[in-house]
């Protein structure tokens, strides 16, 4: 959790250059990057807290595996989902509200129970232990893509 409350803390470092674009990096902007890993912190946490975790029922993945071990997803291979596909344009006001609901939902999915989960489309059932290094995993992808546009 506190690795994850770090993570949204480094998005909002980003914040005064939220509007500015490499699109040899990406096609959007750093501060679409941030709402994305907010909006998704934030979705899942939702979607775990309306969870039944005796319906918890983990299966093995391949994929799942290699990117909790190498902790990175690959550039470019994934679509966001529409229930996380930040407007185009975002105020620094709309950011700094994304963050503190990010950091609340944080808050909220570590009072969750253990197996209460969400259904990854590629990686299958993951419960609350599983979803933490996920996020974290996500949110650290974005900061790389922000700091290689910023850079």
């Amino acid at each position: 959790m506190k690795k994850l409350l770090s993570l949204v803390n480094q998005l909002s470092t980003y914040i005064p250059v939220s509007e500015q674009v490499n699109s040899a990096i990406s096609e959007v902007s750093i501060g679409w990057h941030i709402e994305h890993a907010c909006l998704v912190i934030i979705k899942i946490t939702e979607t775990i807290k309306q969870s039944n975790p005796d319906q918890f029922n983990p299966r093995f993945s391949f994929m799942k595996l290699v990117v909790f071990i190498t902790g990175k997803f690959p550039r470019g291979k994934a679509k966001a989902p529409a229930a996380v596909m930040p407007v185009e344009q975002l105020t620094s006001s709309q950011l700094l509200e994304s963050i503190a609901n990010a950091k609340k939902a944080i808050e909220e999915l570590n009072n969750c129970a253990k197996n209460q989960f969400f259904t990854h489309p590629i990686f299958g059932n993951l419960n609350k232990t599983q979803t933490f290094p996920f996020l974290g995993i996500h949110t650290n992808h974005h900061i790389h893509i922000i700091q290689d546009i910023a850079a």
